[in-house]
């Protein structure tokens, strides 16, 4: 399962994202938010990396105005590996050498089309491992030394 989030910012991209899910076939959550009222994004940014942290879900895809403040937010939970892309190669990469698990869009500086290209690519995409895994294993020993 895969669960979507964003604040105002990121709002009708992620509405936009939802229906290529639904095109596709797979299952999501809405994290939030449902309309285009002003919040703060680490409110829902911490509800989609809380839930791929824990193992909940498999993936997330978070929404703000650049992306920024949404990577921020999720890079902040142990496990989690999200990356902010900006085109259909960073996307890929993302996932085939950093495994990314987390997806960050921002809606105020992405088409629409480009973005749910982004967004298969990402989903399409297969972590290489290899000489990759030892890069994100030395990821993971900073995590466990900080929350000693």
């Amino acid at each position: 399962m895969i669960v979507v989030g964003s604040d105002h910012g990121g709002l009708e991209l992620k509405e936009a994202i939802k229906v290529l899910l639904r095109e596709r076939n797979v299952s999501f959550e809405d994290c939030g938010t449902d309309n285009g009222n002003s919040v703060d994004y680490p409110d829902f940014g911490i509800k989609v990396a809380r839930k791929v942290s824990s193992g909940e879900a498999e993936k997330g895809i978070l929404f703000c105005g650049t992306g920024i403040g949404m990577s921020i937010v999720a890079n902040k939970f142990p496990g989690v590996r999200a990356a902010l892309a900006t085109d259909a190669f960073m996307a890929q990469m993302a996932k085939e050498h950093n495994n990314a698990n987390i997806l960050v869009l921002g809606g105020r500086v992405l088409d629409r089309e480009i973005a749910r290209k982004m967004v298969g690519v990402w989903l399409d995409a297969t972590y290489e491992g290899g000489r990759h895994q030892n890069r994100l294993d030395k990821i993971a020993a900073i995590e466990r030394e900080l929350m000693k």
